[in-house]
């Protein structure tokens, strides 16, 4: 009997694949979650972490900041590599805007919750608003303080049910309709199980160079998935009414693209992207403000969850443009550049006498 040779081969190994700056997904990945299975803020966090690799954003560029809540919990589950702050409740607007004023260069993405927006950092969120602080505001909207045993937050909707069968007897505060009026450049809502919409809000709002607001709702699976809730994954589902599917195309791709016409709205970003809306509800524009909030008034009434990108105004200054800040970011500033002159001081002084 003649001898058999097996030769040995080694198993190839899987090609990992790599976005435009030669980074893998798991490179925008952060620490394993502690939420509760199922729960709609990991869901978003997955959509951040798709739409950072998509774009090819450097995640040591990006500086995460959040409050106190389920909420913010979350910047710990994507972009290990970036910066992190956990700022007091409800405060991280303020957090935020003194970020991007000593480093505008950096990417400032932050989650805050129904709780940590609407109820005690509802000031801070109006002030950073009315700026136009160039920051990407993420609310992850389930409309209970899931840390505190599921009571009703600023957000939940009138008559709603909490798991016990108490029932919200207050009026919600509609964050979407509140940036809408203090002229906020950046308005979507979505839902978080809906990433062929979130992940193209999320792209947009990255590119966007003033406050995008991205309120989602975000079913809390232990206090605010049962009957009777309005922020549950059922109810959404049900009530669902999209304004348009979206599409983003950013500026560093060259791609074309055909509809027929008349069914799709194209909206170019200050950088050369462009968000392509191919519209689902007649007679709908992002870009009229006044629209947008007679048609979250409509659905409210209807009792419609309306999402999609509500308004964007891309040419609006922000704060950074607003107050003349010099070209190289304070971190970077020497003395030389921080100290006028003596005789800078002294025509100071004459222009005062």
């Amino acid at each position: 009997m003649s001898d058999v040779v097996v030769e040995a081969r080694e198993t190839p190994k899987p090609v990992v694949k790599v976005n435009r700056i030669g980074l893998s997904r798991d490179a925008y990945k952060g620490g394993v979650s502690t939420l509760c299975a199922g729960c709609g803020h990991n869901a978003i966090t997955n959509h951040i972490i798709a739409a950072c690799y998509d774009l090819g954003i450097e995640p040591h560029r990006v500086v995460k900041l959040s409050g106190i809540g389920c909420s913010s919990k979350t910047p710990a589950y994507f972009l290990s590599q970036s910066h992190g702050f956990n700022a007091v409740h409800g405060r991280m607007p303020a957090i935020g805007t003194g970020a991007i004023m000593a480093n505008r260069t950096l990417i400032p993405i932050g989650v805050s919750g129904d709780g940590d927006t609407a109820s005690i950092g509802i000031g801070h969120f109006v002030h950073m608003v009315r700026r136009n602080i160039p920051i990407v505001y993420i609310i992850e909207n389930n409309g209970v303080y899931g840390l505190t045993k599921g009571q009703f937050s600023a957000t939940a909707d009138y008559g709603s049910k909490q798991k016990r069968g108490n029932v919200n007897e207050f009026f919600p505060i509609d964050l979407c309709a509140v940036a809408l009026t203090l002229g906020c450049s950046f308005v979507a809502r979505a839902f978080s199980g809906d990433s062929k919409q979130v992940v193209p809000l999320l792209k947009a709002a990255l590119s966007h160079k003033g406050t995008a607001i991205l309120n989602i709702i975000s079913p809390c699976v232990t206090f605010n998935d049962h009957q009777g809730s309005t922020k549950s994954y059922q109810w959404v589902k049900d009530h669902d009414i999209p304004l348009h599917e979206i599409g983003y195309i950013p500026e560093f791709e060259d791609i074309s693209v055909d509809y027929e016409e008349g069914t799709t709205t194209e909206v170019r970003m200050h950088d050369g992207a462009r968000i392509l809306l191919k519209k689902l509800k007649k007679n709908f524009e992002p870009t009229d403000k006044v629209r947008a909030i007679q048609v979250l008034d409509e659905g409210a009434k209807k009792g419609q969850l309306v999402t999609g990108l509500l308004y964007l105004n891309p040419e609006k200054q922000n704060f950074i443009e607003q107050s003349h800040m010099h070209a190289k970011p304070l971190t970077q500033m020497n003395e030389a550049d921080v100290r006028p002159p003596k005789s800078v001081l002294d025509s100071i002084m004459e222009s005062l006498a």
